[in-house]
């Protein structure tokens, strides 16, 4: 299949790319480089041998998709773009909402005209806002979601089950992922956030690095076993080869496919800190900071059912996460 990668040149995007093409499919990226650098998908390229198509483009420019879906024989779409940030979603809901939705929107109008209609949907965790039972399964009720970025997630899965629902021949997976961290083994692609990183891992591997001076841990009087909070933490390769497998489901006309992407392993903060420097045999200075808003204190998966119905388990553990990372980081220190 040829696949339309909105977003391709960020984080998951990028090693989603490789995953894609290790498995026979091949890709055109759509990105508008707001949060991402080319240099990833060149990267790439290197490893699968061959340059993927890119496009310079914001997938809200209605002309820019029309002329991508006209100029390619896309079969289906995996939508990473969007903003992503939760702690900046809170203190900018209108820019969030606005660039989240409207880019939706304008990508499923140019699908229905041009004739795609399978997409796999990038969405995440948040949409259970505070969960009602740990581990989450699917069938656990969406929560209110605590920040205008799981907002939007949450939000555009009612959309995009909407669009299947008034059209069958619509095929939507919506991928809730859990915590991506990690990095391409080789050590040539990685997480590389502009700025002061949002996500703990960067924050880490920068600290460890130098370029931060210490990891500024947010709270640590949730209700866990050290106080900090506990997240399902997901090697990134293993993510992408969850779209991967996604597909299939799409291949068999699945109608409407729910997925968490997980571990099913919850890590606190400060766990993932002290795997770090075991694994990695480098200090990494912190201090406790008050809470950021929009955090809950645990959430992790139970991944069973795109184990059952994919064929589709994580593979690493948080040691090889933490090896990875800082395999990137070390090589690459100042990003791409």
């Amino acid at each position: 299949m040829n696949i339309l990668l909105t977003g391709g040149a960020g984080y998951i995007g990028s090693h989603t790319a490789i995953e894609l093409y290790k498995a026979g499919h091949s890709a055109v990226v759509v990105d508008n480089l707001s949060n991402s650098n080319p240099e990833s998908l060149r990267r790439a390229g290197r490893i699968v041998g061959r340059e993927i198509p890119f496009v310079r483009a914001d997938v809200r420019d209605r002309e820019a998709m029309d002329r991508v879906f006209g100029e390619n024989r896309i079969d289906a779409v995996i939508h990473f773009a969007g903003l992503k940030a939760v702690g900046e979603s809170v203190e900018k809901p209108l820019e969030y909402y606005e660039n989240n939705m409207n880019a939706t929107f304008v990508l499923l109008e140019a699908m229905r005209s041009h004739g795609c209609k399978n997409i796999i949907f990038s969405s995440s965790a948040t949409v259970y806002g505070d969960p009602q039972i740990i581990p989450i399964t699917e069938e656990c009720p969406k929560g209110h979601c605590t920040n205008p970025y799981g907002q939007t997630k949450s939000m555009l899965e009612e959309v995009l089950m909407d669009v299947q629902r008034a059209d069958r021949e619509w095929n939507v997976i919506l991928l809730r992922y859990f915590n991506p961290i990690g990095a391409h083994p080789s050590g040539t692609m990685g997480e590389n956030p502009n700025g002061i990183p949002n996500n703990l891992m960067p924050y880490i591997t920068q600290t460890a690095v130098g370029i931060r001076k210490e990891l500024g841990v947010f709270g640590n009087d949730y209700d866990t076993h050290d106080g900090t909070g506990v997240r399902d933490y997901i090697h990134v390769c293993d993510l992408a080869a969850g779209h991967v497998a996604a597909l299939k489901a799409i291949e068999r006309k699945c109608g409407i496919g729910i997925y968490n992407l997980g571990t099913g392993h919850g890590y606190s903060v400060l766990d993932v800190v002290r795997a770090f420097v075991k694994v990695n045999g480098v200090e990494v200075p912190y201090s406790i900071k008050p809470r950021r808003a929009g955090d809950i204190a645990t959430c992790y998966c139970n991944p069973a059912k795109a184990k059952a119905e994919l064929g589709w388990e994580a593979k690493y553990g948080i040691e090889e996460m933490c090896r990875d990372s800082w395999n990137w980081q070390k090589n690459n220190p100042e990003g791409y």
